[in-house]
């Protein structure tokens, strides 16, 4: 690895540190370099509070003049809740900037390495740049597409069934797979079901720390509950329903408010009329709804029909599946719902990106091609 790639490594390090917290904005680190030491680093932390680079210039301090700053996304060009750090960078005296991609933002969107060059600063771009875009491809689909990265969760047996014929499904997986689905909540910005998933397990979708030793140690205490988002065009949710008694906020996406809707909202619920799709509500409208919302990542869990939905509108970015070592038996219920595969050659194609062992069970990510 070159010596830019290797600082440029050590600011993506830094960057996933904010991976908890940051939302909705995007993760960042930043290393300054100077005659070949590391001289300052920060990350973004939480939004409303100093970005990245600020962070780093505040350690360099005065070694900031002359130094090289490593950043994993464009500086800022624009004042939002801190000021442009672009400003920051050309106020402190760098010589160098080295970015490993530009900012999606349309507020931004070249303006920041315009403003540096302007300055006379040298500026690079592109180191690592395949690293930092995995780093935020929720803030990433939000800019460009007005929709957020859709991540949807399964867990199955060995045989593809996620639950018995009588709905009965817990557990199928082992604690290692468990605590990792809250750590995935924890990273979220929503997390949405289907009303028939509240109706039949009545869940939190919740992360809770406290459930898992595994967890202490990795999210932060002040990690915000992600947005539960509740898909039920017939608001059949009870107003008793676990979800609405949790911390954190819940929104019920249906197609018509009525008097059901001022019950829920009573018990807690935030109700939205979403577009009709077909007679069910818009997937596609209720993710936009959600993007607009500032929700870079939506984690779906759900059934075997809205994980069907999603696949057939090609709104899904990524399956994560947790795979058991047992056989629940051709009676049991299938993972996904998919209609009209006929032939060998209606086979949906995923590209499995990652495979590894999670406890006793395995964990799967996969990408459907169409993405």
């Amino acid at each position: 690895m070159t010596t830019d790639g290797a600082y440029m490594a050590r600011a993506i390090q830094l960057a996933r540190r904010g991976y908890f917290t940051a939302r909705p904005n995007p993760v960042v680190g930043c290393v300054i370099v100077k005659d070949n030491q590391l001289v300052g680093e920060g990350f973004h932390r939480k939004a409303g509070e100093p970005h990245a680079e600020v962070h780093a210039l505040n350690a360099a301090a005065a070694n900031a003049t002359g130094a090289t700053a490593y950043v994993t996304l464009e500086p800022c060009s624009h004042t939002g809740r801190t000021p442009p750090c672009a400003n920051a960078l050309i106020e402190a005296g760098v010589k160098r900037v080295v970015v490993a991609m530009s900012d999606p933002n349309p507020e931004v969107a070249g303006q920041g390495l315009e403003r540096l060059r302007a300055a006379g600063i040298e500026v690079s771009e592109g180191v690592l740049r395949a690293e930092a875009v995995q780093l935020n491809q929720g803030f990433i689909k939000r800019m460009t597409r007005g929709l957020p990265y859709v991540r949807v969760k399964l867990a199955m047996s060995l045989d593809g069934r996620t639950a018995m014929a009588s709905g009965e499904s817990k557990w199928i997986t082992g604690e290692h797979a468990r605590a990792d689905v809250h750590r995935l909540r924890a990273a979220s910005g929503a997390v949405m079901t289907g009303s028939g998933t509240v109706l039949a397990d009545n869940p939190s979708l919740t992360y809770r720390v406290e459930d898992f030793e595994l967890l202490r140690q990795q999210i932060p205490e002040d990690t915000e509950q992600p947005l539960r988002v509740v898909c039920d065009s017939r608001l059949q949710t009870p107003a008793n329903a676990r979800i609405l008694n949790q911390p954190g906020k819940t929104l019920i996406a249906t197609l018509q408010v009525n008097e059901q809707a001022e019950t829920l909202q009573q018990s807690g619920a935030e109700v939205v009329q979403i577009k009709e799709d077909r007679g069910k509500i818009s997937l596609t409208d209720l993710l936009g709804t959600l993007a607009g919302r500032g929700v870079n990542d939506v984690m779906v869990e759900a059934g075997a029909g809205m994980a069907g939905a999603l696949l057939n509108e090609k709104l899904v970015d990524e399956f994560v599946i947790y795979m058991a070592p047992h056989l629940m038996g051709d009676n049991a219920r299938g993972l996904v719902q998919i209609h009209g595969l006929e032939a060998m050659a209606d086979r949906v194609a995923l590209k499995i990106n990652d495979i590894r062992a999670i406890g006793e069970d395995w964990k799967i990510t996969a990408i459907p091609t169409y993405s």
